[in-house]
């Protein structure tokens, strides 16, 4: 049986080849294309507009989806493919079966089983209507003829139920869904050229151009010479200023009309940015450093600088400044990321100095500043609607003293109201509600050695996890329970180590557990242990390994320890008495070590399964992939929705030196847990760090928490254990077996004689 290829001259095999790839290509579309969602982006912003509608971006957002033509040109699209699929289908559906099974009976009109007589005769009748020399159609009369063979031929009936055809099996044939035309000798040059052009010219030219745009950026799509340029100038100048750090980000080359075609430069810029350095005054316009003093960079700075100014500028550069301040927070996080790998080189490495922990810090402060338009010595007041340079003196009086956000929040109600009032009923609450969206981070920090027996005690050169656990709540919540007494210390942001909260949150921790050390030491008396003070030692051992947190743990007062002393007396005096007579003393001794051992198992079992508990949450952590959107920023002159986004780190402010990399944490909706892992000191001693979160989009809420650490000796590893003498062959192990028999019966011998 031989095979032939032909190609479609009908046409019909075509069209079914082309609706079936229209359909691939118009239903994921629609599916994915169709602007459903537009409507929900109405409702969100809608919803938002109480707080966030004097944003520059709200009001830019709103504008673009008014205008926006996008979604009618997606669904005339759409409509579109749907409209040629339908006429593909409805050409399809007229189509007449090319292929059909071959039937002899159907052929002659006769039913199946019929006898020889019905089939001589019906043939006859159709002969006489269909031979063509009655008229009739040569075609018609073959076919009929070829059926009455099938029926009356022994071989061709043979033929016919074995192969389905009456003259025995055929070439099989395949049809290729392309109409001649393509194959025809005439349009060989057409067809040739356009494979050529398609596959020659436009293939390459596209992935080429694509290959080439990616190895120009990074995963976070950042330029590559812009992440080497921050390197180079973040190692030449370790501890880098807000100026020089200004300086360095303006000189990216996001920025530069070469390697950015989004960049732009303007006829204009020739006048409107040398007087906008005349208002900016002393902007290091005369260094002449490369790449700080190329036209891109300057202007690049010079707009920077304008918008943390809040100065107005013209329409036609005000595009350019939006420009330059959607791509900076960006920057920055590359810039903190370089400044973290080289942190990484210079610890493993050495050989050079790392980056001070200031300029690692000041990429954190800048974003906040170009987020909030704000300059460097403003008050994080102005954040704030309708809050302007003339209002802060209500502020700052002696009466009030606010000077933060957290200064305005803890204020009561009829005193802020008195402080604001000249804002007037209207705005006061406009602020209000803004100041109640603003964040209210809880920070709690737990601190464990994972990977050892003892995950209390920190040792030398142990791998140290700092788990931290932060809580999102908004600033409204605060308002709502500042009015209770009880609320008030613990709902206080602990901003830069604020004596007062801390020293309220120890008072609230205080007496709430007070209750449960009382029911403790009752059970301490109860159990009769011969070694209470050893026990409290530990405790305590246990209690400086897990670290002091500011807020977290508090110190016993000199009351509490000398309650302590009186429990440990009278538990001594109460031991004492008991130890009468020596039997009594032995069943104390086993009531006591049986207790140790079922508390020590217990203990063991606690923590491996807070052990288990941790590599199942870190699990799932790299297995859970969570969105980035957050909660929306409120900022009155960024161009572009700035979602909330925190920077968590571990660092020695002593020293200047980062203890871990900082951990970008961009999905703290509610709550996230973070493990910050770094190396214990190999020295052992008593260290003081700090546990800092930074928000990247708000200035005043950053939060530092001091964390103690008692390093302790690395335990030596014993070489001559006896569970490590082990045979190392079987003949070992028979001659220790005969050694073992020979001494047992040299002892059964002496016990005879």
């Amino acid at each position: 049986m031989g095979q032939q290829f032909q190609y479609d001259d009908s046409g019909n095999t075509f069209f079914y080849f082309l609706t079936s790839f229209v359909g691939l290509i118009v239903i994921p579309a629609t599916y994915y294309l169709w602007p459903r969602d537009q409507n929900a982006e109405q409702l969100r912003l809608k919803s938002l507009r109480r707080v966030h509608g004097r944003c520059l971006w709200y009001r830019l957002r709103l504008i673009k989806s008014q205008q926006s033509i996008i979604p009618l040109l997606k669904k005339a699209a759409l409509l579109f493919g749907w409209a040629v699929f339908l006429f593909l289908a409805y050409k399809v559906s007229k189509l007449d079966r090319e292929y059909q099974e071959y039937n002899p009976y159907e052929v002659l009109n006769l039913d199946p089983g019929a006898s020889m007589t019905e089939i001589k005769k019906q043939y006859r009748l159709l002969s006489l209507k269909y031979h063509p020399d009655k008229g009739g159609d040569e075609a018609t009369f073959m076919k009929i003829s070829k059926a009455y063979s099938a029926l009356t031929d022994e071989e061709s009936r043979r033929n016919w139920e074995t192969y389905g055809n009456p003259d025995g099996p055929r070439a099989t044939s395949f049809g290729i869904a392309l109409p001649a035309w393509i194959v025809d000798q005439k349009n060989s040059m057409l067809v040739l050229l356009v494979y050529g052009l398609a596959f020659m010219v436009i293939l390459p030219v596209v992935v080429g151009t694509w290959w080439y745009r990616s190895i120009r950026y990074s995963g976070d799509q950042i330029l590559i010479n812009t992440t080497q340029l921050f390197m180079h100038f973040m190692y030449k100048t370790p501890n880098m200023n807000m100026k020089r750090l200004t300086m360095v980000l303006t000189a990216a080359f996001e920025f530069d009309p070469r390697s950015n075609k989004e960049a732009t430069i303007r006829p204009t810029d020739n006048i409107e940015v040398p007087q906008l350095i005349r208002e900016l005054g002393n902007i290091n316009v005369k260094k002449k450093e490369p790449p700080f003093c190329y036209p891109y960079s300057l202007k690049a700075r010079v707009l920077l600088l304008s918008h943390l100014a809040r100065m107005e500028v013209s329409e036609d550069i005000e595009e350019d400044r939006r420009f330059v301040v959607r791509k900076s927070p960006a920057l920055l996080q590359e810039m903190v990321n370089v400044g973290c790998q080289l942190t990484m080189m210079a610890n493993s490495r050495g050989g050079f100095h790392a980056p001070r922990l200031i300029s690692i810090e000041n990429c954190m402060k800048l974003s906040q500043m170009v987020v909030q338009g704000l300059q460097e010595t403003k008050s994080p007041l102005l954040q704030l609607p309708h809050f302007e340079e003339e209002h802060l003196r209500y502020c700052i009086s002696k009466k009030y003293k606010v000077r933060s956000i957290q200064d305005l929040v803890s204020l009561k109600d009829s005193d802020r109201r008195s402080m604001l009032r000249f804002l007037g009923e209207e705005k006061y609450d406009e602020v209000m509600g803004v100041l109640g969206s603003f964040p209210h981070i809880t920070m709690d920090t737990k601190l464990q050695v994972l990977d050892d027996e003892d995950s209390n005690n920190i040792t030398a050169g142990s791998i140290v996890t700092v788990t931290v656990t932060l809580t999102r709540k908004r600033m409204a919540e605060v308002f709502e329970k500042e009015q209770d007494p009880q609320c008030t210390g613990e709902e206080q942001p602990a901003e830069e180590v604020q004596g007062d909260a801390s020293k309220a949150k120890t008072k609230v921790w205080q007496n709430k557990n007070k209750g449960p050390k009382k029911a403790a030491k009752s059970k301490k008396k109860k159990l009769i242990k011969k070694k209470p003070v050893v026990q409290q030692t530990k405790a305590e051992k246990q209690k400086q390994a897990n670290g002091n947190v500011a807020g977290n743990e508090a110190t016993p007062t000199l009351k509490e320890d000398e309650d302590n002393a009186s429990d440990r007396g009278s538990e001594s005096d109460e031991a004492e008495a008991s130890k009468d007579t020596p039997s009594e003393r032995d069943e104390e001794s086993d009531k006591q070590s049986d207790t140790e051992v079922d508390e020590m198992a217990a203990d063991d079992e606690e923590e491996w399964k807070a052990l288990q508990q941790s590599i199942q949450r870190r699990d799932r952590a790299l297995l859970e992939t969570k969105s980035k959107i957050t909660h929306p920023v409120y900022s009155l002159y960024f161009p572009e929705e700035k979602q909330e986004w925190w920077w968590l780190y571990i660092a020695d402010r002593k020293d200047q030196t980062l203890v871990s990399m900082p951990y970008h944490v961009c999905t703290l909706k509610d709550s996230e847990e973070v493990e910050l892992k770094f190396p214990a000191p190999s020295k052992t001693g008593n260290y003081q760090y700090s546990v800092i979160l930074r928000s990247d989009s708000y200035l005043g809420l950053d939060q530092i928490k001091p964390l103690k650490l008692e390093v302790l000796e690395a335990k030596q590893v014993l070489d001559n254990h006896p569970q490590w003498d082990i045979p190392e062959t079987e003949e070992e192990e028979e001659d220790q077996e005969d050694s073992d028999g020979i001494e047992e019966s040299e002892d059964e011998e002496e016990d005879n004689d």
